[in-house]
């Protein structure tokens, strides 16, 4: 018997975009001979709407238009999709073994959507809420990943409340670490609202623009270094592919240069020795473990001239575009698009 997977996509999220190419791929590829298929789009404004079109380039074909109003009902004695037709005049019910949820950045990958599944008790993909809620906030994966002693960058956490006093907030950054420093709201994925300081006045700049997505942010000394990425899947057994290199365009790998400078460039096999290769997914390793991740992840670091390995961050529902390196990675090691999917499905738990 198939079963059937409530694919999620879209969200209340500035990476909301994002989210559709992912779900683009993922429901293009997956599996149809095992699976029954429910794809559910969130608007930006919350709206939850069952997709009923067959074409699944969700970026461009008008899902919206498409959709029909439906929710996943958190009674655990259901484990179902609602879906309201004509109105609230005919109510159906769908039975949903597996939630995978393709949303990135708030509402999707911080333990919210995740805890919905489990009081609903539905299996989903990816980390528990713990896990996600941790693994989102910046400032709280430093101080779990430091348990597993795993190199990281120097840092400082900025409350919005503590801006009334700029001055000290200023002082306290510049008393730790020296000039340049990356600005980095504390919960808002991993491309958004970033940005570079060179000096004090790009730094309070810096502060309030990140204050835009979190009211919590994160300040970190500058690493000079080649940034790389692992994929990491699994629940008790974890699997962590090769190390693949991000060459940015830009001057960091900021949403635009990720997502809309053709210029930047990714590259599944690192140019690295050996000995620092498997280093990187020993400490990626570590930091699955730290977060007690399960499902998937993409482990971020960074490799400075002397070798140097630095711990930049973990990202649980890594991207699934066409130019993301989560597939492409595992795709390196001979797995199909299909295939991940289908294993990142069976791997589902609560």
């Amino acid at each position: 018997m198939k079963k059937s997977v409530l694919v999620l996509f879209g969200g209340c999220s500035s990476e909301h975009d994002v989210s559709l190419k992912s779900a683009t791929t993922i429901l293009n590829n997956i599996d149809r001979s095992k699976y029954d298929v429910h794809p559910v789009g969130i608007t930006k404004e919350g709206k939850w709407l069952l997709y009923t079109g067959n074409d699944f380039n969700l970026t461009n074909n008008g899902w919206e238009k498409n959709g029909v109003p439906a929710v996943l009902s958190p009674d655990s004695t259901q484990k179902a999709l609602i879906i309201c037709k004509s109105g609230a005049q005919e109510i159906i019910t769908i039975d949903i073994d597996v939630v995978f949820p393709v949303l990135h950045g708030k509402n999707g990958e911080d333990g919210t959507i995740q805890g919905l599944c489990q009081l609903a008790q539905i299996p989903f993909v990816g980390c528990g809420v713990l896990s996600s809620a941790v693994s989102m906030d910046k400032a709280f994966t430093k101080i779990a990943v430091a348990t597993k002693g795993v190199p990281q960058a120097k840092f400082v956490i900025v409350k919005e409340k503590e801006l009334q006093n700029v001055d000290e907030v200023i002082a306290k950054i510049e008393n730790t670490f020296g000039y340049p420093y990356f600005i980095k709201p504390a919960n808002a994925g991993s491309s958004v609202g970033i940005s570079k300081a060179k000096n004090r006045e790009e730094l309070l700049t810096g502060l309030q623009e990140a204050m835009k997505h979190d009211k919590k942010v994160l300040v970190e000394e500058t690493i000079v270094g080649r940034e790389v990425e692992t994929a990491v899947m699994g629940n008790d057994e974890i699997v962590v592919s090769g190390v693949g290199e991000i060459l940015a365009a830009a001057e960091f790998y900021d949403f635009d240069a990720k997502y809309n400078n053709n210029e930047s460039k990714t590259v599944v096999d690192a140019d690295l020795p050996n000995e620092i290769k498997e280093k990187i997914r020993g400490y990626a390793k570590d930091v699955f473990d730290a977060v007690e991740g399960k499902g998937l992840s993409r482990v971020d670091f960074f490799v400075k001239p002397d070798g140097g390995i630095i711990f930049n961050e973990i990202n649980t529902l890594p991207g699934f575009t066409s130019i993301s390196m989560y597939p492409m990675l595992f795709a390196a090691t001979g797995l199909s698009v299909t295939e991940i999917v289908t294993k990142l499905i069976e791997l589902a738990s609560l």
